[in-house]
C-alpha cells in the first residue's frame, strides 16, 4: 500500500497555525516592547539626592549563614563606609557552621571603621524562615539605637565607599520609605554570561522599575541585596513579622511597605556588586529553582501558563525561523525573525549593563528554555516534598505574599 500523503488542505492547515502562533509571539514582543513599562531600558538609577544638614542615624543589618567564602570580600566595605552620621553595623550569625561570626569580629579588628555587633539568633520557631528570623533579631537590636533608616543588606554583597551616603541622600528629597538598589551580580564563567544578565532582564520584565516608583501604581518590588527601608515604615508595615513566611522575602517586604502607603523605589546598581560565585550551571540552577515556585504561589494553573507563555514569547521566534526556512514558509520565518529580532534588541540594554558581549544577545532563547526547565524542576521538588530548600534549610510552606529574591 502507498504511503498516505497529507493533501493541500492539511498542510495548508498547518501553515496557516505557524503562521499564527508566530503572529501571535511577535504581537506579545511588540507589547513588551512598548507597553511594559519600558522594562528593556536599564537607565533606572539612583535618583539624585541632596545632603542634609543633619545626617539621620543608620543601622546596617547583615543576615549571614555559612558565608565566610563571602565575607573578606563585602564586609569590610560595609565598615568602610564614607558616611558623615552616626551609623552601625549588626551582624546576625544565622546558625553557621563555618566560623562566619568569628571571621566577622576579625574582619573588624584588622580594617575597622564603623562599629560592628556580632550576635546570633538561634534556630528560627516555626513559622519563620530563617533569613527572615535573622533579620528580626537584628533589627530588634538596631531600634534600640533608635535609627531613623535600617539599611538590609546581604552578607555577599560589597558597597562602594559612599553608597550608605547616596542611598540616605536619595531618600530624603523622595520621601522614599524604601530605597533599593538591583546589586550588579558576578558575570565571570560562561554560565554566569548566560544566566545572570537574563535573570535581571526577566526580573524587569515581571517588575517593571518605572513603575514601582509610581506612589499609586500597584507594581512593588525590592532587591534584598541592597534595601534603605526608613525605620518609621518599617514598624508600620509590621517588618519582618508581617512577611515571617515569606521564602522571597524581598519583593514581599516591598509590597507590605506599598500596601500600608509607602513610597519605594528601585533601580539598577553601579557601585553595588555581589560577590557570590555561581560557577556552574547546576549553581545558578539552585539558586533559580529554589524558588520559582513559589513566585507561582505554588499554583499549578499559573505554573502551566508560565510554561505556555514562555514557549510563545521566547521559544516560538527562533523555532518559527528555523521551521519556516526549511520548509519554505515564508511567513512564519519573517514573523519569527521579526519577534526574535525585537527580543535581542530589547535584551542589548542588560548586555551592556554588564559590560557583556552583544553576540550574547540572540541566545537569550536558549536561556529562557533554561529557566523554563528550572521553574518546572521547582514545582517538581515542591511535589516531592523538598519545599525551598536553601543553606541546609527547606521551607514548604506556601508563600502568603509573592515576589523575586536576587
Amino acid at each position: 500500500m502507498p504511503p498516505v500523503r497529507a493533501g493541500p488542505v492539511g498542510q495548508t492547515a498547518r501553515v496557516s497555525a505557524i503562521v499564527w502562533i508566530a503572529a501571535g509571539s511577535l504581537a506579545a514582543w511588540l507589547w513588551l516592547l512598548l507597553g511594559q513599562g519600558f522594562f528593556w531600558r536599564t537607565d533606572v538609577r539612583l535618583p539624585p539626592g541632596r545632603e542634609p544638614e543633619v545626617w539621620p542615624s543608620v543601622c546596617v543589618v547583615v543576615p549571614a549563614r555559612d558565608e565566610a567564602a563571602v565575607l573578606p570580600a563585602s564586609l569590610p566595605s560595609l565598615l568602610a563606609q564614607d558616611y558623615p552620621g552616626p551609623a552601625e553595623v549588626f551582624l546576625v550569625d544565622d546558625g553557621s557552621t563555618d566560623g562566619t561570626g568569628e571571621l566577622a569580629h576579625e574582619l573588624a579588628r584588622r580594617h575597622g571603621g564603623l562599629p560592628l555587633t556580632v550576635t546570633s539568633p538561634g534556630e528560627p520557631p516555626a513559622g519563620w524562615t530563617g533569613k527572615l528570623w535573622a533579620v528580626r533579631h537584628g533589627i530588634g537590636l538596631a531600634r534600640v539605637r533608635g535609627p531613623e533608616y535600617l539599611l538590609l543588606t546581604d552578607a555577599d554583597i560589597a558597597h562602594a565607599p559612599d553608597s550608605l551616603r547616596q542611598l540616605v541622600a536619595a531618600a530624603g528629597p523622595g520621601g522614599f520609605d524604601v530605597v533599593s538598589q538591583m546589586a550588579r551580580l558576578r558575570v565571570e564563567s560562561l554560565w554566569e554570561r548566560l544566566v545572570v544578565p537574563a535573570f535581571v532582564y526577566f526580573f524587569a520584565q515581571l517588575y517593571p522599575f518605572r513603575r514601582i516608583g509610581r506612589k499609586r501604581g500597584r507594581t512593588a518590588a525590592a532587591a534584598g541585596g541592597c534595601v534603605l527601608l526608613r525605620a518609621e515604615a518599617a514598624e508600620r508595615a509590621r517588618i519582618p513579622e508581617a512577611i515571617r513566611h515569606a521564602v522571597i522575602d524581598d519583593v514581599a517586604l516591598a509590597r507590605a511597605v506599598k500596601g500600608g502607603g509607602g513610597h519605594i523605589w528601585l533601580g539598577l546598581a553601579e557601585r553595588v556588586d555581589s560577590v557570590r560565585p555561581y560557577p556552574r550551571l547546576r549553581d545558578l540552577w539552585r539558586m533559580v529553582s529554589r524558588s520559582a515556585y513559589a513566585q507561582l504561589r505554588h499554583n499549578p494553573l499559573l505554573l502551566a501558563g508560565t510554561v505556555a507563555g514562555l514557549a510563545l514569547v521566547y521559544l516560538v521566534p527562533p523555532v518559527a525561523v528555523v521551521v519556516g526556512a526549511a520548509r519554505g514558509w515564508t511567513a512564519a520565518a519573517v514573523l519569527g525573525g521579526l519577534a526574535w529580532s525585537v527580543m535581542t534588541g530589547t535584551y542589548v540594554p542588560m548586555l551592556r549593563h554588564y559590560r557583556q558581549p552583544l553576540w550574547l544577545a540572540p541566545l537569550l532563547p536558549f536561556t529562557a528554555f533554561l529557566y523554563l526547565l528550572m521553574t518546572v524542576d521547582s514545582a517538581v521538588q515542591h511535589y516531592r516534598g523538598r519545599g525551598a530548600a536553601w543553606k541546609g534549610r527547606t521551607y514548604t510552606r506556601p508563600e502568603t505574599v509573592v515576589g523575586d529574591e536576587s
